[in-house]
C-alpha cells in the first residue's frame, strides 16, 4: 500500500533534521550534515509517491505520520518514552490523517 511510504519518508526527514540538531545542539562534526542532507533528499523524493490527490493533502496526511514517527524517534533514539498525553495526541493526529487520505470526497 502506497500510504505506507509515509513511514520511511518520516524516518528520512527526522534523520536528516536530527543531523542538523546533532551538529548545532550536540556539537557534533559538520560531517553529520552529509548523510542528513541525503536523508532530506530521500524524504522529498519519497513524498512525491504519496497516494494523496495533491501536494497539500500529501503534506497534511504526512504530518500525522510524522508526529507518530517523531515520538518513536524520541523514545528509541533519544531514550525519552512518550507519556499518555503524547499517545493521545498522536492518536488524534493519526485519525485526522486517515480521514484526509481515505474518506470519500463526494456527498
Amino acid at each position: 500500500m502506497l500510504a505506507l511510504l509515509y513511514i520511511p519518508a518520516a524516518l528520512a526527514e527526522i534523520t536528516g533534521c536530527f543531523s542538523f540538531w546533532a551538529w548545532i545542539r550536540l556539537h557534533k562534526s559538520p560531517l553529520w550534515l552529509l548523510p542528513g542532507i541525503a536523508s532530506l533528499l530521500l524524504f522529498a523524493w519519497l513524498l512525491t509517491f504519496s497516494p494523496a490527490e495533491n501536494a497539500g493533502k500529501a503534506y497534511a496526511v504526512y504530518g500525522g505520520i510524522y508526529i507518530i514517527m517523531s515520538l518513536l524517534w524520541s523514545w528509541k533514539v533519544e531514550a525519552t518514552p512518550p507519556d499518555h498525553w503524547d499517545l493521545i495526541g498522536a492518536a488524534f493526529c493519526l485519525v485526522g490523517a486517515a480521514i484526509i487520505l481515505w474518506m470519500p470526497r463526494s456527498l
